[in-house]
């Protein structure tokens, strides 16, 4: 039996990677091979062909960019902690457990009710039922010394930018010299949220405007890295098929492309 979606407006958009990634997994070249993605969206009862254009490729590539970002601070911390904020039914950790780190992934009630259908905790993976604007998880996180990298993807676009400015500060305070990836959008692609094909599915829009990552400094952070889709880690775009490589190069340029960031700062904590 199919299982059923009980999920809030925002955590819906789930959904829309989730299905992206299993779309993915079918192709004869696959980006990221998540056949999990697959067995979910056959498992979930709920209309995913309503899904529609490039955002869904887009979640996949987005994904393989901050893959690498993980993969970049488990080469040099085999044995760190990461933990994803608001990870959806991500299954990043089966795509990059080394078998020494430890993971947390963190998501709200409703989405972790969904999760736990299909994942399980073990001695090196924990999920968490919170939100990550509070702050009731930070000392589970830092159980055992040693490095901690923070991802959060698509999931503060959709909140205020003082709610979002207020989290990263604390999350900077609490958790200095820590890497943490997130990404950001511009305002020309938040007033073509209702030309996205996705999002007229959804009744979700994105609320939080960044122009300008490095403006995000001044709450603690520092910008190591900001890509977009055309300007992916060169070890990931390798694994790009060729229609993404040349495609996202030939339109790189255009604002749909260089207003979405994929960033990587590290916390310095509040001066």
């Amino acid at each position: 039996m199919a299982e059923s979606v009980l999920l809030g407006e925002v955590q819906e958009t789930l959904l829309i990677p989730l299905y992206g990634r299993a779309r993915d997994a079918a192709q004869r070249r696959s980006v990221l091979s998540d056949r999990k993605a697959i067995e979910l969206v056959v498992a979930i009862d709920y209309d995913f062909t309503k899904f529609r254009g490039p955002s869904l490729a887009g979640s996949v590539l987005r994904a393989s960019i901050f893959d690498e970002y993980v993969r970049d601070f488990l080469r040099e911390h085999p044995d760190g902690t990461v933990v994803d904020l608001g990870c959806g039914l991500s299954t990043r950790f089966d795509r990059l457990d080394n078998g020494r780190l430890r993971w947390f992934d963190l998501d709200v009630a409703d989405t972790m009710t969904l999760r736990r259908r299909f994942f399980d905790d073990s001695d090196r993976y924990t999920m968490i039922t919170g939100s990550l604007f509070d702050t009731d998880w930070h000392a589970q996180v830092r159980e055992r010394p040693g490095p901690i990298f923070l991802l959060s993807e698509a999931v503060m676009l959709y909140f205020p930018a003082d709610q979002v400015h207020a989290t990263l500060r604390q999350i900077a305070a609490a958790f200095p010299a820590s890497p943490f990836a997130f990404d950001t959008g511009g305002p020309i692609m938040m007033k073509n949220q209702d030309r996205n094909p996705v999002f007229k599915a959804v009744p979700a829009r994105m609320k939080w405007i960044c122009a300008d990552p490095a403006t995000l400094e001044r709450h603690g952070l520092r910008l190591r890295q900001s890509r977009t889709f055309a300007t992916p880690q060169p070890s990931v775009a390798r694994t790009w098929p060729a229609r993404y490589r040349h495609g996202l190069k030939a339109f790189g340029w255009t604002p749909p492309v260089t207003t979405y960031k994929l960033n990587l700062f590290t916390t310095v904590g509040q001066d």
